[in-house]
């Protein structure tokens, strides 16, 4: 008995010693949450840390959706995908990515700052939503060196109370955050400067904001 039981420890043994398959290597690489080398998957969350998805840089595999005016995210499942409400491009060892404009990606890292707290200063601007002869003062939020490219961003919390982010390039406005709730993926933006202002009209919003609050002098 006692040799029958030796003799399966000894095949135990000479079976854990064979080297793993390529079906068992893949699925060890790809545990839960953890993403293929192939997707070149960085951060420690999308949009916020902690959350599933990942943005992808550029790799043999992703080179294909990557361009200057995205972001390429990768999500673990659908669900996932779908809550960043940006177009699925395809799907890698199943994997979902998310093609999603740099505006949008701009607008959500606004709600992060909003929601932090970390603007560099507050103050007012004027601002006109749905009438433009309706002129009211608006409270807006700060952040100045924000984003790679050094940019500035000044969120707006309109009259009733939902916000509006607009991205300036030194002092000149250049876009503002979209949002599919209120179908402003479709609006004209356009800004002029103005003496000392920008004067912006965004869909049925209008803003003007001083050079003063954007840079800070």
């Amino acid at each position: 008995m006692a040799a029958v039981a030796l003799l399966a420890a000894c095949r135990r043994s000479e079976a854990s010693s064979e080297p793993p398959s390529e079906l068992e290597e893949t699925t060890a690489a790809l545990a839960p949450g953890q993403f293929p080398a192939s997707l070149a998957a960085f951060g420690k969350g999308y949009p916020q840390d902690g959350d599933p998805c990942r943005k992808l840089g550029d790799s043999d595999t992703t080179a294909n959706w990557i361009d200057d005016n995205s972001a390429l995210v990768g999500c673990p499942t659908r669900e996932s995908a779908d809550a960043l409400g940006a177009s699925i491009v395809d799907t890698v060892d199943g994997f979902f990515l998310v093609s999603v404009s740099i505006q949008k990606e701009a607008g959500e890292q606004a709600k992060s700052l909003a929601k932090a707290g970390t603007f560099d200063a507050t103050d007012t601007v004027s601002c006109a939503v749905g009438d433009p002869q309706v002129v009211e003062e608006c409270a807006a939020g700060v952040k100045r060196e924000w984003g790679p490219d050094r940019s500035t961003l000044v969120e707006v919390t309109k009259p009733d109370g939902s916000k509006r982010a607009i991205f300036f390039d030194g002092r000149t406005a250049y876009g503002a955050e979209t949002a599919r709730e209120d179908g402003s993926a479709g609006w004209r933006f356009k800004a002029r400067h103005v003496e000392d202002r920008n004067v912006i009209s965004f869909g049925p919003e209008h803003y003007a904001i001083p050079d003063e609050i954007v840079l800070g002098r």
